[in-house]
């Protein structure tokens, strides 16, 4: 027994015209997922079978959690064995949770449209190109509202045939794959969710690390090639129904600051590292793998400053944990629109230096004015 036969016993066994009661058989299968002991999953996963609870599901699936992971399925990401509603094809998928975003966009076009972007999004993240012989999207074959959301919430997926399942080898092969991808997935959607920055719905990832600039000769080089500051002026958007115009300033904190850093030697990048608002580099060093600074940008409104450097302390940590795991950790920096007062040591005692604009020029903290981030 093993994951091959658990497949197809659900593929004959199901039937979606008897009901969701515990005497079907289809559904005993699915509910019995939980205890099986013969999946020879990887350590630290575990699996569970969902057929629909008062009422049958269009497409039964079987869920496979990471134990250390996102373990709801309602949102977050995971990966699930998903039967088309004729049960000729089960899809092993990387899935994003469609549930928690019912309240907000509904079950309809809205929420679909959420999933591909974010979907999209996610497929560089787990290097799509390197899945030879697996999709986007599979095609459940059902027009009701979950399987349609289930397609469109789909970063990768390989379809099976189930009148013909290849071995335990090769689905076990196929599932170690869609884990590795689960564990890029999962750490730049963290990455997303903790964000806290409307921003992060344009998340462009920079999979590479570092621009290769090893061709390029010193005197070719633009230090403001990859400061690409959004635009500073009011815009409009719209918010349920209503349109609201907000400032920029936020923008324009970190436009400054890079010009300022240029004068001071070092290069400001914005260009592929968003959810990251800066990365610094020694100009010296331009050409080679050297340090870099990270810095988030924190305009303090009404002057609760310890809102800010709440806000600017969690993201430095979780940027430096989840974005640098294959690069030497960064020099951490928070950029304020105001001065912070007794934060700044604060946050120098969780090794953040602070700067923050001055009637004239750059104010910050010790640590930043070591390294000739300040006009003091």
């Amino acid at each position: 027994m093993g994951i091959r036969d658990l497949l197809d016993e659900v593929a004959s066994t199901y039937d979606r015209s008897a009901g969701s009661r515990r005497e079907v058989r289809g559904q005993q299968v699915l509910r019995a997922v939980a205890s099986r002991t013969d999946l020879a999953l990887p350590p630290g996963f575990r699996a569970e079978g969902h057929g629909g609870q008062t009422t049958p599901a269009a497409t039964p699936w079987i869920g496979v959690f990471d134990e250390q992971g996102m373990r709801d399925p309602k949102k977050g990401v995971y990966l699930a064995y998903i039967f088309s509603a004729d049960l000729k094809n089960v899809t092993l998928t990387l899935q994003q949770g469609i549930t928690w975003l019912e309240d907000r966009l509904g079950r309809g076009r809205a929420r679909e449209e959420h999933l591909r972007h974010h979907a999209a999004r996610l497929r560089r993240a787990v290097r799509r190109k390197e899945h030879s012989h697996w999709v986007d999207e599979p095609s459940l074959r059902d027009s009701a509202a979950r399987p349609r959301a289930y397609e469109a919430a789909s970063v990768i997926a390989k379809v099976y045939d189930t009148a013909d399942l290849p071995s335990d080898v090769t689905l076990m092969e196929d599932l170690l794959l869609g884990i590795q991808s689960l564990r890029r997935a999962e750490e730049f959607d963290h990455v997303w969710w903790m964000s806290n920055d409307a921003r992060a719905l344009e998340l462009a990832y920079d999979l590479s690390g570092h621009a290769q600039r090893s061709a390029e000769s010193a005197a070719d080089f633009d230090p403001l090639a990859d400061f690409q500051p959004k635009d500073s002026s009011d815009y409009q958007v719209q918010i349920s129904a209503r349109q609201q115009v907000k400032q920029r300033s936020h923008e324009d904190l970190v436009k400054d600051f890079g010009h300022h850093v240029l004068e001071r030697g070092y290069n400001p990048i914005t260009r592929l590292k968003h959810p990251r608002d800066l990365v610094l580099r020694q100009q010296q060093v331009a050409t080679e793998r050297g340090d870099e600074w990270l810095v988030e940008a924190k305009v303090i409104r009404n002057g609760n400053s310890t809102a800010a450097v709440r806000e600017a302390l969690g993201q430095l940590y979780e940027y430096r944990h989840f974005l640098y795991r294959e690069q030497p950790e960064p020099f951490l920096i928070g950029l304020f629109s105001e001065e912070i007062g007794i934060y700044a040591p604060y946050l120098e005692e969780h090794g953040i230096a602070s700067v923050w604009r001055a009637d004239d020029g750059w104010g910050g903290s010790p640590r930043a004015r070591s390294w000739g981030m300040t006009t003091e």
